[in-house]
């Protein structure tokens, strides 16, 4: 659960998991230099990850995908993935840029979706945006998402099945969420509250059954929704 310091200020509890010890000792390093981050604990492989967060209860868990025992994949759909109880907020971190590690990710309730190469500032700016329920993909990944939803649909996406019961207004939201915009900014684009755009995105959590925005997003690319207005 997230705490606050001796000055009132939020401070966000976070897990690393990944394989290498100089990356978890560079990672502590970034994150324990921001005064509203805490890093709680480490783990070396994906079962030892998953038991940590079952003790500590983590606000945010920092994710390798390759890892022995159980990888980040797997880990990120026990930790954050549809049906979990309590799930902890997962940011995906990586050195590599697949899609067959990208798509699974999200699905498995990801909030984001880092390279290892992003930075110290991304990387914070990514545990805060999961700790607020919302996503930060790296742009070169986000990039190649939209580039790839904008391809002719398969027809099996068309399916009657596998149309969800939004509103008009929620598909518009929906839309805006995928192209990586804020509650501030979709108010902003519509002309209602920011108030008004959360309740919207929870109301669409819930009909699509993900965990957050970014599940939302992943449906409207699939769907064709992406940059609706």
């Amino acid at each position: 659960m997230t705490s606050t310091n001796g000055e009132g200020l939020r401070v966000i509890r976070t897990l690393i998991a990944d394989d290498q010890e100089a990356v978890r000792r560079g990672v502590r390093r970034i994150l324990t230099a921001q005064p509203d981050i805490e890093v709680v604990g480490e783990a070396a492989d994906g079962l030892a990850a998953l038991e940590l967060a079952a003790e500590l209860r983590p606000d945010v868990a920092l994710v390798d995908i390759r890892m022995p025992r159980m990888d980040g994949l797997e880990l990120t759909r026990r930790l954050a993935g549809p049906g979990v109880a309590e799930p902890v907020r997962v940011v995906v971190l990586t050195t590599f840029d697949l899609d067959e590690y990208v798509y699974p990710a999200l699905r498995h309730g990801a909030s984001g979706f880092l390279l290892k190469r992003s930075g110290p500032s991304l990387l914070a700016e990514a545990v805060r945006a999961a700790a607020d329920g919302e996503s930060l993909i790296s742009p070169s990944v986000t990039v190649r998402l939209l580039r790839h939803v904008t391809a002719p649909r398969r027809p099996e996406r068309r399916r009657p099945g596998l149309v969800v019961p939004l509103t008009e207004r929620e598909v518009e939201i929906a839309g805006h969420v995928a192209a990586g915009r804020t509650n501030a900014d979709i108010a902003a684009e519509l002309f209602i509250s920011p108030g008004t755009v959360k309740t919207h995105v929870a109301s669409i959590q819930r009909k699509l059954g993900v965990a957050n925005r970014v599940g939302i997003a992943v449906h409207a690319w699939e769907m064709g929704w992406a940059g609706a207005r």
